[in-house]
Parts: C-alpha cells; sequence; structure tokens
C-alpha cells in the first residue's frame, strides 16, 4: 500500500470532493414547482404509495438505483483497510454504473464487518433501492451475505467480485478456446485462488462446460482428502477436480490448457512452461500479475491481464453495468445464472467477429458492449419468467 500523500497530484486534484453528486430531475425555478416537487403536491405520491407500495417503483428513482455496498475489507489490491478507506473505490463505482448504464447509484460503507449486522443493515436500507452491489467484502463472509440476501430481497443482488469478475473470464475463455481451435469441454483449467473470484469463476466455467477444473489456494490444489478446507472450500472440492489431482498450484499446472489467476500469488516461469501447447494464460491480479505479460507469451497462445495497460484486459465493468440495467428493464428480482450467462455470451460475441489473440475481449470503453448485455439480461430474465408485471396504474 501507498504511504505516499501529494494533494497537488493529478490523482488527488481528481477525486477532491468526491467524484459524485446528486442533480434534481424537476427544474425548481417559482412556488409551483416547489409545490410539485415537495409540499404539498408530493403529499399525494406518498399517500398513493401508502395504498400500493409497488408504485414507488414508477413514482421515485428507486427502481433504477443501485445501492454499492462495502465494509472495506477486500478492497482492490489493498486489502482491508476499513470502510472510510473504501468509500473512494466505492464512489468511482458509482461512477462506473451512470457511465456505462446510464444507473444512479448510492455508495454505502458500513462501519461493521459482521456478518448479521452486514445483512440487518441491507436488508433496512433495501427499501430505498431497486439493487443491491456487493463490493469488496472478503470471502468468506461474502458468500453467506450475498447468498441470503439474494434469498430475502425481492430485488437483485450481485457481489461483483464474484459474478463480475467470472462472466467476464468466461467470455475471454470463450474466445481464446476458439483461437485455438477447442471448444471449452476440451479444456483444463486451473484456477489459482479459492475466494470470491476463484469459486464464482470455477462454478461459471463448470455451468458453461468447461471440462476440467482444479482451483488451487495458499496450500496447495483443493481436494476432498484434505482436512483444512472450510464449507465454501469443500463444496468446491466436491464439483471440481475431476483428475483428483493433489499437490501444489505448480503440479496442477502440469499439461493444462488453461491458468487462471485471481490471487496476489507469484507463479515461476518454469511451472507456465509445463503447461500445454498453445496454452492460455489470465494472469488476473492487480497490480502485478502472477505472470508477467511478457513470461507468459512465451509459453502461451492467448494472454489477459486485469490491468489496462497490456491488451485483453478482464475487466468488470464489461459486465456489471449492463447487467443491472436488463435486469431492471425486466423487472427481475434475481440476477439467475442463466442471466449471467447471457451476458458473457453477449460480452464474447461483441468481439467474436474480429478475434485475435490480442483481442479476445471489447474495450471497456467499447460503446456496443452495455447495450449488448442489458439486452442479452432482459431477453434471458423475460425468458425464465424471472421479470414481474409493472403495477397497472404505471401503464396509463
Amino acid at each position: 500500500m501507498t504511504q505516499s500523500f501529494d494533494p497537488e497530484s493529478p490523482v488527488f486534484t481528481s477525486h477532491l470532493g468526491g467524484k459524485l453528486r446528486v442533480s434534481s430531475t424537476m427544474p425548481l425555478g417559482d412556488s409551483a414547482a416547489l409545490s410539485l416537487a415537495y409540499t404539498p403536491g408530493v403529499a399525494e405520491v406518498s399517500a398513493a404509495i401508502a395504498l400500493d407500495e409497488s408504485l414507488a417503483d414508477t413514482y421515485t428513482w428507486r427502481s433504477r438505483l443501485v445501492a454499492v455496498v462495502s465494509d472495506g475489507t477486500a478492497v482492490l489490491g489493498l486489502g482491508d483497510i476499513g470502510p472510510a478507506a473504501a468509500l473512494p473505490v466505492m464512489e468511482g463505482k458509482s461512477a462506473l454504473f451512470q457511465q456505462f448504464a446510464g444507473l444512479n447509484s448510492v455508495p454505502i460503507v458500513l462501519a461493521t464487518t459482521d456478518t448479521e449486522e452486514i445483512i440487518s443493515t441491507v436488508l433496512r436500507i433495501a427499501p430505498s433501492f431497486g439493487g443491491i452491489n456487493l463490493e469488496d467484502i472478503s470471502a468468506p463472509r461474502c458468500f453467506e451475505i450475498e447468498a441470503r440476501l439474494r434469498e430475502l430481497l425481492p430485488i437483485p443482488v450481485f457481489h461483483d467480485d464474484q459474478h463480475g469478475t467470472a462472466i467476464v473470464v468466461l467470455a475471454a475463455l470463450r474466445n481464446a478456446a476458439t483461437i485455438t481451435g477447442r471448444g471449452l469441454a476440451d479444456l483444463r483449467v486451473v484456477i489459482s485462488g479459492a475466494g470470491a473470484a476463484g469459486v464464482a469463476c470455477a462454478k461459471i466455467l463448470l455451468a458453461a462446460g468447461v471440462g476440467d477444473i482444479a482451483v488451487a489456494d495458499s496450500r496447495g490444489i483443493v481436494h476432498a482428502g484434505r482436512s483444512d478446507l472450510n464449507l465454501i472450500k469443500q463444496e468446491v472440492a466436491g464439483m471440481t477436480n475431476r483428475s483428483a489431482l493433489a499437490g501444489s498450484l505448480a503440479d496442477a499446472l502440469v499439461g493444462a490448457d488453461v491458468f487462471i489467476g485471481v490471487s496476489a500469488g507469484v507463479v515461476e516461469e518454469a511451472a507456465i512452461a509445463r503447461m500445454a501447447d498453445e496454452a492460455i494464460i489470465f494472469a488476473l491480479a492487480n497490480p502485478t500479475p502472477e505472470v508477467h505479460p511478457e513470461v507468459a507469451h512465451r509459453h502461451a497462445a492467448v494472454v489477459a491481464t486485469g490491468r489496462s495497460d497490456f491488451p485483453n484486459q478482464i475487466n468488470n465493468v464489461l459486465a456489471f453495468p449492463g447487467i443491472f440495467a436488463g435486469a431492471f428493464d425486466a423487472g427481475a428480482r434475481k440476477i439467475t445464472e442463466g442471466m449471467k450467462l447471457a451476458a458473457a455470451d453477449a460480452i464474447g460475441g461483441v468481439v467474436s467477429a474480429d478475434l485475435r489473440a490480442d483481442y479476445i475481449v471489447p474495450a471497456p470503453f467499447d460503446v456496443r458492449v452495455a447495450p449488448a448485455v442489458r439486452a442479452a439480461v432482459a431477453r434471458q430474465a423475460a425468458a425464465e419468467g424471472a421479470g414481474r408485471p409493472a403495477p397497472a396504474s404505471a401503464a396509463r
């Protein structure tokens, strides 16, 4: 973590006063406008909502408003830095929602790391929002928090560190496999990291039909014979490692087709060199990839990172804005596995006609991405019957 503080630097001056503001959609230039926006006119709207709460989705901003919620325990590459230090990141996330999908969002950082307190707090603020984006909450608590909120709330709940990463990884991997002449079912994948992103990547890749996956944590390959696994890793052990591998990450990489790094660990070149021909390496740790791209290119046909200064950036911004927008368009109560797969298809499809080894995913500012994801997610939600009907009065 950097200890420097230069208030005159471009980084600090660009963040001066924060990155967000709230503006009114109603001009308030005279008393007539004021009487509509506030008292007495607003009382009519409130009275109608008191009789039919669903009207709040039409006559307030809540149906298209996202809460970006964090406890600051797993922020970017900084780790557990607390809620105040996490706030600039959450403001940035809200700015991305606006920039890429035109959605309003509110950053909320919590002065607790207790699972039950986080769940109860989000439940209490949920009536103000149309969706909950959980952010930078450390594993394994993040799994329980998301799962329980999904069960308890009638609005989309999405932990972006898990699913945003996994969705973009799947989009990129499908295109990388195409370039190397393989299908997903042909691949043996090794994932370094059994936290939020690693577990989600394993699940979505299995759902998409990847043939064999081994997940490794800091103690080696996750397998059923280990006695040190928490409940989440026990679940991972039960669904992965078809080849019954044991040992280290380096052992798992022997003959593997794909390496996906979502940890802070360094992988030696000797281990990468033992992968299969035409290997695929996604070294996604920030700011330092598990394998430097120059090293990876010596042994792989396709290389991706999480950084913007190398080709093939695996960036969650390709996913989450369009996913929430599509879910809102469909009135979806949940973001389902099918909607995630549809989002991955849409992201990969944007560049499918122009695939190259250095162009397997769109750039973050590709204007085609968010609309494609939005439409695909909304279609999938409608096909699954995941939406809810609009209130009858909203059609008038």
